[in-house]
């Protein structure tokens, strides 16, 4: 499949990650349907316990999700001079902290909450983009020793950065990996809904979806929600 096919380069006020072109409003809804996604989620797991395998199986695709909004900002051309991942990644870090009593409750101290993961893996691109020997072996030590320790573990990393390098630029090979990497998430889900995301991204992207950017509200979101449902299960 051709890029051109698989990627419409679009003009006008789109969000640009290098070759490929989406407006911020396709990609602000993605972050909304991922908000949706894991809040059906999560109100399934620890409210109905786990009964309904339709809530399930659509929460696996939230992950995956995130992963590409973040992705897509770290990978415009003028992301890294422009300090992005630093600010990106102090946001993480600030309401992964904040989202950690709630989680500790909910699930326990081991893994990490997905903040840190995509922290993590803003990190790990940022030591890439900075191009030295001494960043890309920090990056790799990042990974292997990170990636045991944060929610979803290797193969969400591995996820992100292939999204990552898919958007930098785009081509076939790329796209396969990142294909391979979302699918590789079968291994901590046990089903391969997260590969249901790609068609949801690549149908955003033939769109121009007028929604206004809101910043901090998935910061915020995530351990509101958290800290919400931890309350309604300590009151029961």
């Amino acid at each position: 499949m051709s890029q051109k096919r698989l990627i419409p380069l679009w003009g006008g006020s789109r969000t640009p990650a290098n070759g490929w072109l989406i407006s911020s409003g396709s990609l602000e809804a993605l972050k909304w349907i991922g908000l949706l996604l894991m809040t059906g989620d999560h109100v399934n797991k620890y409210l109905l316990h786990g009964a309904s395998p339709t809530l399930y199986a659509l929460g696996r695709m939230a992950m995956p999700l995130f992963g590409f909004v973040l992705m897509a900002n770290l990978a415009r051309p003028d992301a890294f001079t422009a300090g992005v991942h630093l600010r990106v990644m102090k946001r993480l870090a600030i309401f992964a902290l904040l989202a950690t009593p709630a989680f500790v409750q909910l699930v326990g101290w081991w893994p990490l909450n997905i903040l840190a993961t995509l922290w993590l893996a803003a990190w790990i691109v940022w030591l890439l983009e900075r191009g030295s020997r001494t960043a890309r072996s920090t990056a790799a030590v990042a990974f292997l020793v990170g990636g045991a320790v944060v929610e979803f573990w290797w193969p969400a990393l591995l996820c992100c950065l292939a999204a990552w390098a898919f958007l930098r630029r785009p081509g076939g090979l790329r796209l396969l990996l990142w294909v391979l990497t979302t699918a590789s998430l079968a291994a901590v889900n046990g089903n391969f809904a997260a590969v249901a995301v790609l068609p949801l991204i690549w149908g955003a992207g033939r769109l121009d979806i007028v929604l206004p950017r809101s910043r901090r509200i998935f910061y915020v979101f995530y351990p509101a929600h958290l800290s919400l449902i931890a309350l309604v299960l300590q009151s029961k």
